[in-house]
């Protein structure tokens, strides 16, 4: 793992993981054995949060 788009998918996954209870990352743990793709699990992950965040700021504006 030298390049530098493995040491981002590195810290993307770890920003990802320092975030998840332990039921939602065994969940996405389980998903990664059965095929999904960690990349694609963590962007999805991201743009929920984006969303949720986004609804939150809607209800105090």
């Amino acid at each position: 793992m030298s390049s530098a788009q493995d040491e981002a998918r590195l810290q993307n996954a770890r920003e990802t993981i320092d975030c998840l209870d332990k039921n939602t990352l065994s969940i996405c743990v389980g998903m990664i054995e059965q095929g999904a793709n960690p990349d694609t699990l963590a962007a999805v992950i991201k743009e929920l949060r984006r969303e949720n965040e986004a609804i939150k700021t809607q209800g105090t504006g």
